[in-house]
């Protein structure tokens, strides 16, 4: 298993894909700090001082899924079974878990960078400064946001197959559908995974569902969806 998952990730890390992803992550924090901290005007309370040091979890669904699913366009999949004498379950678990870690190098780099800028900034601000136990909290949040993103996107990957698909669908469903149905049924939107790691992100707050039950509910969508991917995997035939 560990040939397994160091060849899974040795394929992750040298595209070019996760150069443009980590410079998308950064990107986004500069540019969120920057918002919310200096053009959002006077920001007094804590849960928006907090949304500040936010990451995009969305990014690193997107990760996963473009990577898992180009296995299968590239058809990349059968010879790492085959190389690897293994079955196709113990393979994409192999994979999901690369996709876990390089999530987790991911949200430690976008993290830092919202944390180094947007503290300074947000010392001008009126009312309670962040307190170390508050920042530790919202990386924490970004960083579990970020594996879990990142894994549910490698199985969603896995199920759909087809990378230009499942972005189409991700980004319908992440920038049309979930505010849609925000604005009509704010608790079944934050339900929803994307919903719940806006809330363990920190992009979303005063609204129905806590930090902590955000995580659990982003963690059950992940492990069903993980867990229906390796089951799928194992009985169909690779390409």
């Amino acid at each position: 298993m560990r040939g397994l998952l160091r060849g899974e990730l040795i394929k992750a890390v040298t595209t070019r894909a996760v150069l443009g992803f980590a410079v998308g992550g950064a990107a986004f924090a500069v540019l969120n700090a920057l918002v919310i901290a200096v053009a959002s005007g006077t920001i007094d309370k804590v849960p928006e001082k907090e949304e500040a040091l936010s990451g995009l979890p969305v990014l690193l669904l997107l990760w996963g899924l473009v990577g898992a699913a180009g296995e299968y366009r590239h058809r990349t999949a059968a010879p790492a079974a085959l190389v690897g004498r293994r079955g196709r379950g113990s393979v994409l678990s192999a994979r999901i878990a690369a996709y876990a870690l390089t999530g987790l190098a991911l949200g430690a780099l976008t993290s830092a960078v919202s944390v180094v800028l947007a503290l300074p900034l947000l010392g001008d601000q009126p009312g309670p400064a962040l307190t170390a136990g508050d920042v530790g909290a919202v990386v924490a949040g970004n960083l579990v946001a970020f594996v879990l993103s990142a894994v549910l996107g490698a199985a969603l990957g896995a199920l759909i197959r087809s990378p230009v698909l499942g972005v189409v669908v991700l980004l319908v469903v992440n920038f049309a559908v979930v505010p849609l149905l925000s604005g009509a049924w704010e608790a079944g939107a934050n339900l929803t995974p994307f919903g719940a790691a806006g809330v363990l992100s920190r992009m979303t707050h005063d609204t129905t569902l806590s930090v902590a039950e955000a995580g659990w509910v982003l963690a059950a969508w992940t492990a069903a969806v993980a867990c229906a991917a390796v089951v799928v995997e194992r009985r169909r035939d690779l390409a």
